[in-house]
Order: C-alpha cells, then sequence, then structure tokens
C-alpha cells in the first residue's frame, strides 16, 4: 500500500515539474528547442541516446570518448526524451542569467563597450583560440547574424539566440537553425571536449 502511495507521489510531482517546464519557456523558445531536439536525435526514437550525441559530435568534428559520452548521459535521470530535454534547460538556467553570461563573453573582446566586434576579429578569434572553428563553420555563424557595416553586433545577437528573431524575420524565413541546435547543445553539456 505505501509502495503505491510512494509512487502516486512520484508520478505527480513529476507531472507537476513537467508542466512547470513548459511555463518556463514561451512558445518560440519550445519550438526551437524542439528544433534543436530534433536535429540532434538522428535515430529519430523521440530519445537522445549515446548514438545520436556521437552523431552529433562527429558532426561537429569532434570524437569524444565512451566514457565522456556516458557521463554525459548519466547527468539526465532518465532517458532524454523532448521533456527531460527541457527539463535540463530549465535546471542549467535557474538561478543564473545565461542571457548576461553570453553578454559577457563577448564583452571581453569589447574594450570600449559599444556592443559590437569587428567581423573579422571575431573570425580570428574563432578560428585561432578555443575549439579553432573552420572558416566554413565560421560562414554558418554569420549567416543571418546581425551584421552592419563588418561589425558584428553581439548583443543583438545574444537577444536573437536567447529569445528568438522578430516576428517579421520568421515570417521571411531566415537562417541560424543550426547555431541554435550546437549553442543549445553546447549550453545543456557545458563540457569541452
Amino acid at each position: 500500500m505505501a509502495c503505491t502511495k510512494t509512487k502516486r507521489r512520484a508520478r505527480n510531482r513529476t507531472q507537476r515539474f513537467t508542466s512547470n517546464v513548459f511555463s518556463m519557456f514561451n512558445e518560440a523558445q519550445i519550438s526551437e528547442f524542439k528544433e534543436a531536439f530534433l536535429m540532434i536525435d538522428s535515430t529519430k526514437d523521440g530519445v537522445i541516446d549515446k548514438h545520436d550525441l556521437e552523431d552529433i559530435f562527429i558532426s561537429l568534428g569532434k570524437s569524444p570518448d565512451d566514457d565522456y559520452l556516458n557521463d554525459m548521459l548519466s547527468q539526465a535521470p532518465g532517458q532524454i526524451n523532448f521533456t527531460m530535454f527541457l527539463t535540463l534547460f530549465g535546471e542549467k538556467m535557474m538561478g543564473c542569467d545565461p542571457e548576461q553570461t553570453i553578454l559577457n563573453a563577448f564583452a571581453c573582446f569589447d574594450p570600449e563597450g559599444t556592443g559590437v566586434i569587428s567581423e573579422n576579429r571575431l573570425r580570428e578569434l574563432m578560428t585561432t583560440m578555443g575549439d579553432r572553428w573552420s572558416n566554413e563553420k565560421v560562414d554558418e555563424l554569420f549567416h543571418g547574424a546581425p551584421i552592419h557595416d563588418g561589425n558584428f553586433d553581439y548583443k543583438e545577437f545574444t537577444r536573437m539566440i536567447m529569445h528568438g528573431k522578430e516576428e517579421e524575420e520568421e515570417e521571411e524565413g531566415g537562417g541560424g537553425k543550426g547555431l541554435l541546435a550546437f549553442s543549445t547543445l553546447e549550453t545543456v553539456l557545458e563540457q569541452p571536449v
């Protein structure tokens, strides 16, 4: 009898938390997360598993070992379906301001605080530091990004990745979906390979 009550309580808590997760994000954000989830779920079985993670890393030019992938998967309390995917984001976003974190990262390369970084300087940084992106990968990043007069507007870019593009831009079918999937994966995993 006690076991049945315990199971029922756990199920009710899960249902409440699930509904809370969906209320944490607006409809556009949920749609973007769903798109990112579907890009990562290469087997199209509704669950992100080790094979899916391996495929996404390989597509990004990385080759993680099995221990690393298993460690990543062990961070979730169960299978990573879409609801769990949102839950992981909700947990990462609670108590922190990811928008400010992104702005601060870009601001390191903007000593005058103008809100922009030269497109050429950003390309140089991204191809020579850290993960060292290829020029093709940087071109993907810049496609649909707010670049005006050779300057990358990182404040507007941060707003776009955190809140989505303006409605009129969405109607025009702007790019950047691959970037969201990539940044989504990096945000959830927060571990360099």
